[in-house]
């Protein structure tokens, strides 16, 4: 890691990827990005089983690095979001639980990013928003489907229109964040949350994840379908087969 990247770890199952360019507001340089993708590449040679990304103060991410981008021609300005929308696919395909801890801002590719994650939690006062339209653009990075499968299509384009951001508890009412939580209490509670994620079979939450999302996007039979062929797999499972003795035994299952 570099001084624009921390990898912290609270456990030996929680990896933190800390985003540290607090005087460009965490934004995504060309090399912020590609160190992100780099260590998100690394957690399947580590135990890593709960991904948090989280930020130093001011904010979680204010989105493209604007400043780079101003000096980049045109094709490098398309690599670059070409760059962080890679980085929001390889956030949601990893086959665990991952987290964003929103503080400050999540603006533009820095809220997308956090639409990557499986769960959202952010600071109280916190703003979220697409703020492309602003500059003319549109979101690049995931957030033109991934926003409107959360909250709908109708919240999803006035946020996209407007360019306008939302606080963290309109995004808690909406269902674009988990909660909204006292800036004192987010990394505690995004602690706490991994640290019940961890205790669990890190195989069964993979499974679950893909079974999710692979079936949100699939009439519901289909989704069923997708459901049946992973029961049947968790059922016979060694995971599963501890979790029943340890419910037998009246104690904790201890998972590999």
């Amino acid at each position: 890691m570099t001084d624009q990247l921390s990898r912290e770890w609270p456990s030996e199952r929680i990896c933190r990827l800390r985003l540290q360019r607090p005087r460009a507001y965490n934004a995504l340089s060309r090399a912020l990005v590609a160190e992100l993708r780099a260590a998100i590449a690394g957690l399947g040679a580590t135990r890593a089983q709960v991904l948090i990304l989280a930020a130093g103060d001011p904010g979680f991410c204010a989105g493209a690095d604007l400043k780079e981008r101003a000096t980049m021609t045109a094709d490098e300005k398309f690599a670059h979001n070409r760059a962080i929308n890679a980085l929001a696919n390889e956030i949601a395909a990893l086959p665990m639980p991952t987290i964003a801890a929103i503080n400050g801002i999540a603006l533009g590719g820095g809220c997308e990013i956090a639409l990557a994650c499986d769960l959202r939690y952010a600071a109280a006062g916190a703003s979220l928003g697409l703020t492309e339209a602003r500059l003319g653009g549109i979101p690049g990075a995931g957030g033109t489907q991934r926003l409107p499968r959360l909250i709908g299509s109708a919240r999803a384009l006035e946020m996209m229109y407007t360019g306008e951001p939302i606080t963290a508890e309109t995004a808690a009412d909406w269902g674009l964040v988990n909660a909204a939580v006292a800036a004192d209490a987010l990394e505690a509670r995004v602690l706490q949350v991994a640290q019940t994620i961890a205790t669990r079979s890190r195989r069964s939450a993979a499974r679950l994840k893909d079974t999710v999302w692979r079936g949100l996007d699939r009439p519901l039979a289909e989704g069923l379908e997708i459901e049946g062929a992973a029961i049947r797999d968790v059922l016979g499972s060694d995971d599963y087969r501890e979790g029943l003795a340890a419910f037998a035994e009246k104690r904790p299952p201890v998972f590999d």
